[in-house]
């Protein structure tokens, strides 16, 4: 053990070398450095939890990638359908990073209810269908089962079930405007509410049997709307959706999510521009207080410093003494501040006491994502440059000199 260690670990051990004064200011450092980090850490969690629940419940309900025909329209609903004889359908092996890919159909109508009307967009779905990606927003009743024949269950949002007075088990009658420029009604049985929070989807979408639409669109059985596709990573969403575009007919397109919502995308972007700000301000605010801290620290230690110089010790390694000692300090609130504030995150993901607006942020309470590698990351990051911001401050020892500590004395 070197000298500079083993006279910081005293001086942290200690409270003889310490004043009134100095423990009070290295307390209210310590705590500092623990605030900060506990509000770095809920920045952190909240921030990229948000991120990622929102695209991925957009993707959820549109896939990562849209194929659809090249033929200038775009409106949800698709005017000239797509054959299910693909290369890319129903394993899309050109392109390893394609999870899935399902066929859906959207047509308008409107329903009404006993007092009122709404118009909808009704999405029909088929046996290829990745429940996995919305069941976790089914709130009442059960996803419909479309694995076999034709059949009439339907799935509601809950803010069209609440506007319109339907609940579950209700039968629905849907009008469909046909090329002929007939309605055709359609009865249909709600066997299940969902409930996004995603108001986009929300707000206009029913859930059927990819049948009813074909039907009604006078396609065959092996024609769809569009093609959604879902891949492993969003983070590669660009390169993958060009590679799916390349690995497509010359006919079809291929549109990102994120192109196809480019404010919601962009919106969310920027919270890593506010996450990095946040913590740069939390790490300069604990940085001047550690500084503080040290300054004192060092003006108390006037003596021992004086003493050290006098039996030889450079200024670097009597530097190093009180770096030693603020690493430290700042390990305890390191300490601290990660216990609280994962502790905060973890209740938030049991219990969600902290709500949001689904109109304005697509999730009814705040969402948590932790991510260890980047929580080490912080703590790294904040030990280093708080370290850095020290060096400076130490350079008041190299003005001490040991003769006039010693005749002050």
């Amino acid at each position: 053990m070197n000298l500079e260690y083993f006279i910081a670990k005293r001086l942290n051990g200690s409270a003889s070398y310490k004043s009134n004064a100095s423990a009070t200011i290295i307390k209210i450092a310590i705590l500092a450095i623990a605030l900060s980090m506990i509000m770095m850490i809920i920045a952190v969690g909240t921030g990229l939890g948000l991120q990622y629940t929102i695209r991925e419940k957009v993707a959820a309900f549109n896939g990562h990638i849209l194929v659809s025909n090249f033929d200038g329209n775009n409106s949800l609903e698709t005017i000239n359908p797509i054959s299910l004889n693909q290369d890319f359908y129903p394993n899309f092996d050109a392109v390893p990073e394609v999870k899935h890919v399902q066929g859906v159909a959207v047509k308008g109508a409107f329903i009404r209810s006993e007092t009122d009307f709404e118009g909808v967009l009704v999405k029909g779905l088929g046996a290829d269908f990745d429940w996995g990606n919305i069941e976790e927003y089914i709130i009442e009743g059960r996803k419909p089962d479309y694995s076999g024949g034709l059949n009439s269950e339907m799935l509601i949002s809950s803010y069209l079930a609440n506007r319109l007075n339907f609940k579950l088990g209700d039968k629905v009658v849907v009008y469909f405007n046909r090329k002929s420029g007939r309605l055709s009604p359609l009865r249909l049985d709600i066997v299940g509410v969902y409930e996004s929070a995603y108001q986009e989807f929300d707000k206009v979408f029913l859930i059927c049997n990819i049948r009813h639409i074909q039907r009604i669109n006078d396609w065959s059985k092996d024609e769809v709307g569009v093609f959604e596709v879902f891949i492993e990573d969003f983070e590669e969403i660009t390169p993958v959706t060009n590679k799916v575009y390349q690995n497509t007919g010359s006919t079809l397109q291929s549109v990102s999510v994120v192109q196809n919502n480019p404010f919601i995308y962009q919106w969310i972007a920027t919270f890593d521009f506010n996450i990095v700000l946040i913590i740069s301000l939390l790490i300069v605010i604990a940085g001047l207080n550690i500084i503080v801290a040290l300054i004192v620290l060092i003006l108390d230690r006037t003596k021992m410093i004086g003493i050290l110089k006098a039996l030889g010790s450079s200024n670097w390694v009597i530097r190093k003494v009180f770096l030693y000692n603020a690493l430290h300090l700042i390990g305890l609130g390191l300490l601290w501040g990660n216990a609280i504030g994962i502790g905060l995150l973890l209740l938030q993901r049991w219990f969600g006491f902290i709500k949001l607006d689904p109109v304005t942020y697509y999730v009814s309470e705040a969402p948590v994502l932790l991510d260890p590698i980047k929580f080490v990351l912080l703590n790294l990051g904040v030990i280093v440059l708080c370290l850095t911001m020290l060096i400076v401050p130490t350079i008041i020892i190299n003005r001490i000199s040991p003769i006039k500590t010693m005749k002050f004395e």
